[in-house]
C-alpha cells in the first residue's frame, strides 16, 4: 500500500471546501432559475417521470415516493426528503404548494405530519407547469448518483418560482431567507421587465408592492424601507397579525385574531398569550380560546371598559403575534451550461436571471421542435416522391426479401434516404389510399411553413420575448388569486406606557437572607407569611406593584426587579436566580423600595428603605472594612445582568449598603468597635474598590456598619451564643478612618447588630 506524504493544513482546507461546496450547491440554496433545491427538484421530477402522478391521477402512498426519489436520484436519509416533500403540500408554508397531500401534513399548530405510511400525494397543475417542457431538451440532464439514469440539473420552469413560494436553507458561511410573493405581482414585474429593460428598480417595486405570506398578515415597513430591501437583496419585514373587535352578548367584547406572522407556531402563541392573562401581565384581558379551522380564528375576550388597543399593544411586544422576517436573497445563478455560484441578488437581478432562463428554454424548445418538424418533413418528402408510383413501389417491395431489402431496392430506385425508404416501407397498406396521400401533401405544407415560422422567431428576439411574455400572462391568468398579506404604509403606533399593564394593589415585597422573593398582599400579616427551613426575612417592603426593588449584593453589584416580577405565592416564592442574572456564590445583603408614589405612614417608619428612583448616594463598605460613599443613578436602565457599584477584591464581599447620615458605626465579629464622621467617608466616581475605613484585624471580619446622627441612640446587638446586648453609640469610641476601635463586647462574638427598635 503507498502512502503518500501531505500537509494536514492543505488536506483539511481542501476537503473541507469541497464539502462546503456539496453544500452550497447541492442542498441549501434554491437554483434562481426554478426556485427549487435538489432535494425538491428531485421529489418532482420523480413524481412525474416515473410515478406519473399527474392532478388527473390518483394520489399513491407518499413512501412511494419517498422509495423512489431515494433509489434513483437522492442517496439521502429518508426523512429529510420526506420533510421536503410535506412542505412543498403545506398551504401554511408555501404561498403557492406544489404537491396535493392526502392525509395528516402537519399544521399551523406545529403538529408534525404522519408517517408516510399513512399519507398519499400526488403532482398539483402548479407544479406541471414548474416542470414544464422537459421532454423536449430544454434543459440539461446529468448522471444520477449511480449512473444508472439521469437526472435534470433544473426544471424548465413557467413559473418564476423562487419569488412566489421564497426559500430559506443554511449553508456553510451563507444562508438564504427569501419570501414569498403574489404570483400576480410578480409576472407583473417580469412583464414591465420585458417592456422596458431599463426599467428603474423604484418602479419594480412599486408593482409587487411588499411580500404576500401564506398565513396572510399585516405588513408595517414603509415603501423606502420595502425598495432598499429589493435593491439591497437584505432587509427586514415587520409583520402583524391582523385583529377585530367582535360585540358578544350582554356587552361582552372580544378580539379576534384572523392572520398570524409567518413561520410562527400558533399553539405555542395562544400559549403565550395565555401565560400572560393568567399572570395579570394584561389586566385588559380576562382569557383566550382558538376556534381556528382552515382559517385563523384566536378568540381572546376583553375586560370590561378595557382598551382593546391598549391591550393589543402589549401582546405586539411581548409575543410572536409581531415578529421579524429577516430577508437575506441569496440563490444559485447558472455559470456556463451546467454550473452554478451562490450570489446575494436584488429583486431585479432575480427576475432578469428568470427572463434570462426562460429566454433559453424557449430558444431550446423551438429548436427541438424544428428538429422534429425537419425529421418528419423529409419523410413525407420521400412519400412526395413515391406518390406516382405506389403501383412500382408495391412490385418493389412483393419481390424483395424482407423489410431491408426492400428498403435498399426503394432507395436506389427512388433516391430516397435510409430514413425516408424505411418509412416507405413501415406504411400499412390502407395509408396508401387516395385520402391520406391528401393528408400527407397538407401536413408537408403545414410543417414546412411552422418551420419557417420557427425560423423567423429564432432569428428575432422580440419574438422570442413576446413568448416569453405570452406564457407568462397565460400562467398569471391560469392561477390569479387575491394578496393576502396588507402593506399598512401608515401604521399608528399606541403609546406604550408600562403602567397601563399593572394591576395596581399594595403588597409586600418579601426578600429572605437565602434570596429568595415574593409578594403578599399588605392585608397579610408579614411575621406569618412562609419561609424556608433555616431561612430568614431580610427586608419586607410595603411597596405598590408599580414599584421596583433595588438589590445589592455581596459581589457589589446592583440589580433591579419590578414589584410584578415578584411571584405572587402564599409558598416560598422563587429564588433570585430565577429571575436576575446572578453569579456563582452572589448574595443579597441589602434591597431598597424604589418608589415615585407620596410615602405612607408605615413607609415613613422604614424611610431609609424606600426612596424615588432618583440620583442617590450610598455608603458600601466591605466585611474586610474597606468603603467609600458614591451616587447611583439610572435604577430603571439596570439590565438583568446588574450594574457594578463597588469593585470587590478577592476574599472580600460587600457587608453593608446604606444612606450617608452624619456619622457611622462599625462593628466587628470579635467584638471591635469605632465611629467616625461623615466627613472621613471618601466620595468616589463610579465603581471602585474604596479606602480602608474600618481597621479590620487579620482573624477577624466587620459585620455591622450603623448609620446614626445622634450618639444617644442604642444599638442591639445579637451575639453567636444566642443572647443580646444593648448598646449606646456614645460609648463607642470616636475616631479617624482605618482605626482598629475599642472592644464593645468583652466576650464572645457579634453576629448582627440593628438599631435598637428597627425591624
Amino acid at each position: 500500500m503507498a502512502v503518500i506524504d501531505a500537509e494536514i493544513s492543505k488536506e483539511t482546507s481542501d476537503r473541507y471546501l469541497a464539502y462546503a461546496l456539496s453544500v452550497v450547491s447541492g442542498r441549501a440554496l434554491p437554483d434562481v432559475r426554478d426556485g427549487l433545491k435538489p432535494v425538491q427538484r428531485r421529489i418532482l421530477f420523480a413524481m412525474l417521470a416515473n410515478l406519473n402522478l399527474r392532478p388527473a391521477t390518483p394520489h399513491r402512498k407518499s413512501a412511494a415516493v419517498v422509495g423512489e426519489v431515494l433509489a434513483k436520484f437522492h442517496p439521502h436519509g429518508d426523512q429529510p426528503c420526506y420533510e421536503a416533500m410535506v412542505r412543498m403540500t403545506q398551504e401554511f408554508s408555501l404561498r403557492y404548494p406544489l404537491v396535493d397531500g392526502q392525509g395528516n401534513f402537519g399544521s399551523v399548530d406545529g403538529d408534525n405530519a404522519a408517517a408516510y405510511r399513512y399519507t398519499e400525494a400526488k403532482l398539483k397543475e402548479l407544479a406541471i407547469d414548474v416542470i414544464g417542457d422537459i421532454t423536449e431538451e430544454t434543459v440539461p440532464f446529468r448522471p444520477n448518483f449511480d449512473g444508472t439514469t439521469e437526472e435534470p440539473c433544473v426544471l424548465p420552469s413557467r413559473v418564476p418560482n423562487m419569488l412566489i413560494n421564497g426559500a430559506t436553507g443554511i449553508a456553510v458561511g451563507m444562508a438564504t431567507s427569501i419570501p414569498p410573493h403574489h404570483l400576480g405581482d410578480t409576472i407583473k414585474a417580469l412583464v414591465e421587465l420585458i417592456d422596458d429593460p431599463e426599467v428603474p428598480m423604484a418602479r419594480l417595486a412599486t408593482v409587487i408592492k411588499a411580500p404576500d405570506f401564506p398565513t396572510g398578515c399585516m405588513i408595517l415597513n414603509s415603501q423606502k424601507e420595502i425598495s432598499e430591501m429589493y435593491r439591497t437583496g437584505k432587509g427586514s419585514i415587520r409583520m402583524r397579525g391582523e385583529w377585530e373587535i367582535e360585540e358578544g352578548q350582554r356587552g361582552k367584547r372580544a378580539i379576534v385574531v384572523k392572520s398570524i406572522p409567518f413561520a410562527i407556531n400558533k399553539a405555542q402563541l395562544v400559549e403565550k398569550i395565555a401565560d400572560l392573562i393568567i399572570q395579570r401581565k394584561v389586566p385588559q384581558l380576562v382569557d383566550i380560546r382558538d376556534e381556528s379551522t382552515t382559517d385563523v380564528r384566536v378568540v381572546i375576550e376583553l375586560a370590561t371598559d378595557a382598551d382593546p388597543e391598549v391591550a393589543m399593544a402589549y401582546i405586539y411586544k411581548n409575543t410572536t403575534l409581531e415578529s421579524y422576517f429577516a430577508v437575506n436573497i441569496t440563490a444559485l445563478v447558472p455559470v456556463g451550461e451546467s454550473s452554478n455560484r451562490p450570489e446575494l441578488l436584488s429583486l431585479k437581478q432575480c427576475l432578469q436571471h428568470f427572463l434570462d432562463f426562460r429566454e433559453v428554454v424557449v430558444e431550446r424548445k423551438l429548436r427541438y421542435e424544428k428538429k422534429k418538424l425537419e425529421e418528419r418533413i423529409h419523410i413525407l418528402e420521400g412519400l412526395q416522391i413515391i406518390y406516382d408510383a405506389l403501383d412500382e413501389v408495391i412490385r418493389i417491395v412483393r419481390k424483395s426479401d424482407g423489410r431491408t431489402d426492400s428498403a435498399n431496392k426503394l432507395r436506389v430506385r427512388f433516391k430516397l434516404s435510409e430514413i425516408q425508404s424505411f418509412a416507405v416501407v413501415d406504411m400499412r397498406i390502407y395509408q396508401l389510399s387516395r385520402t391520406n396521400i391528401d393528408e400527407i401533401l397538407a401536413e408537408l405544407k403545414i410543417k414546412l411553413a411552422r418551420k419557417k415560422e420557427i425560423e423567423g422567431i429564432l432569428a428575432d428576439r422580440k419574438k422570442m420575448l413576446a413568448i416569453v411574455k405570452k406564457d407568462l400572462l397565460e400562467i398569471a391568468e391560469k392561477y390569479k388569486d387575491r394578496r393576502r398579506c396588507k402593506l399598512i404604509k401608515d401604521s399608528v403606533e399606541v403609546e406604550f406606557r408600562e403602567e397601563d399593564y399593572v394591576v395596581q394593589e399594595d403588597v409586600y415585597a418579601i426578600i429572605t437572607v437565602d434570596g429568595w422573593l415574593k409578594r403578599i398582599r399588605q392585608n397579610n400579616e408579614v411575621s406569618s407569611t412562609r419561609v424556608r427551613e433555616g431561612d430568614v426575612i431580610l427586608r419586607a417592603l410595603p411597596l405598590n406593584t408599580v414599584d421596583q426593588v433595588a438589590f445589592f449584593t455581596s459581589l457589589g453589584n446592583l440589580y433591579v426587579l419590578k414589584v410584578t416580577d415578584f411571584p405572587s405565592s402564599s409558598g416560598y416564592g422563587d429564588p433570585v436566580q430565577k429571575l436576575l442574572k446572578f453569579k456563582d456564590g452572589e448574595k443579597i445583603i441589602e434591597a431598597f423600595g424604589l418608589s415615585s408614589a407620596e410615602r405612607t405612614e408605615q413607609q415613613e417608619k422604614q424611610q431609609s428603605l424606600i426612596f424615588n428612583p432618583d440620583k442617590r448616594s450610598f455608603v458600601f463598605v466591605t466585611k474586610k472594612g474597606l468603603g467609600l460613599k458614591t451616587s447611583v443613578e439610572g435604577f430603571d436602565s439596570v439590565k438583568r445582568n446588574g450594574k457594578r457599584v463597588i469593585k470587590v477584591r478577592d476574599g472580600d464581599a460587600l457587608k453593608v449598603v446604606c444612606l450617608p447620615a452624619k456619622k457611622l458605626a462599625f462593628f466587628s465579629r470579635m467584638g471591635y468597635g469605632l465611629t467616625i464622621d461623615q466627613n472621613e467617608i471618601q466620595e468616589r466616581e463610579g465603581a471602585s474598590i474604596g479606602i480602608q475605613l474600618f481597621g479590620v484585624r487579620p482573624d477577624d471580619e466587620m459585620v455591622s456598619a450603623i448609620p446614626f446622627d445622634r450618639a444617644d441612640k442604642e444599638v442591639e446587638m445579637l451575639l453567636a451564643s444566642g443572647s443580646s446586648k444593648a448598646l449606646k453609640l456614645s460609648e463607642v469610641i470616636a475616631g479617624k478612618r482605618a482605626l482598629k476601635g475599642n472592644k464593645v463586647v468583652a466576650r464572645g462574638e457579634i453576629q448582627s447588630v440593628s438599631l435598637a427598635g428597627a425591624k
